[in-house]
């Protein structure tokens, strides 16, 4: 990208953070920004019109968010929330598109990122969709391990409330389950936080579905 192009995208953007709890971007209003999350873990929050709540995936930064917005709708069709404290640019949409335009492997670059980005939350609907609450449940333990927490198992915490809507099951299922996974000795249960003991279980259960 030439310095000038590159010097537009900066001039339109802003930083700002974001603390654990805050909406980032708001699912039903206007899109006007991408964001980069530079550090921090958000996740992506769609209700549906029974007001119920539904995590389509959790990451954590460094990561380009939004670009499903760019090109084909007019408003956010989820909602960002900050999951911890957050660092993130918001970049002007108008601005990229007029970049976007004239350099066509920003355009497959940021495709490509877009399509990264939501791979793993098509996978998570698979799940949902073809396994048991078991083998979804198992399925959120094992990705939230190997692509959030891993590097920082201290901070393995979510609300039981969160992991029901990831795992899209009730709060009663998602608590027998998690009670029966600490019973058999495959995760330890420490207030919120939870310690993986048998990653291999974990998978066959995931794998029997």
């Amino acid at each position: 990208m030439p310095p000038e192009d590159f010097e537009l995208v900066r001039r339109t953007s802003v930083q700002l953070h974001f603390e654990k709890g805050e909406t980032i971007l708001k699912q039903g209003a206007s899109a006007h920004q991408l964001v980069f999350l530079h550090t921090g873990i958000v996740k992506f929050s769609y209700q549906v019109e029974t007001g119920k709540n539904f995590i389509m995936t959790i990451v954590s930064g460094p990561k380009l968010l939004g670009g499903a917005n760019l090109f084909f709708k007019e408003t956010n069709i989820f909602s960002l929330v900050a999951m911890e404290r957050c660092e993130v640019c918001l970049i002007d949409s108008k601005a990229i598109r007029s970049v976007a335009m004239k350099h066509a492997p920003y355009v497959f670059a940021l495709c490509e990122r877009t399509t990264e980005m939501f791979q793993h939350a098509i996978f998570n609907f698979i799940s949902i969709a073809h396994k048991q609450v078991n083998g979804r449940i198992a399925d959120i333990l094992i990705y939230l391990w190997e692509h959030i927490y891993k590097s920082r198992p201290d901070d393995f915490i979510l609300t039981r409330k969160e992991l029901a809507e990831f795992a899209a099951c009730s709060h009663e299922n998602l608590i027998n389950t998690l009670s029966r996974f600490n019973k058999e000795g495959i995760i330890s249960l420490e207030g919120r936080k939870i310690v993986i003991n048998d990653f291999n279980k974990l998978i066959e259960i995931s794998k029997r579905g």
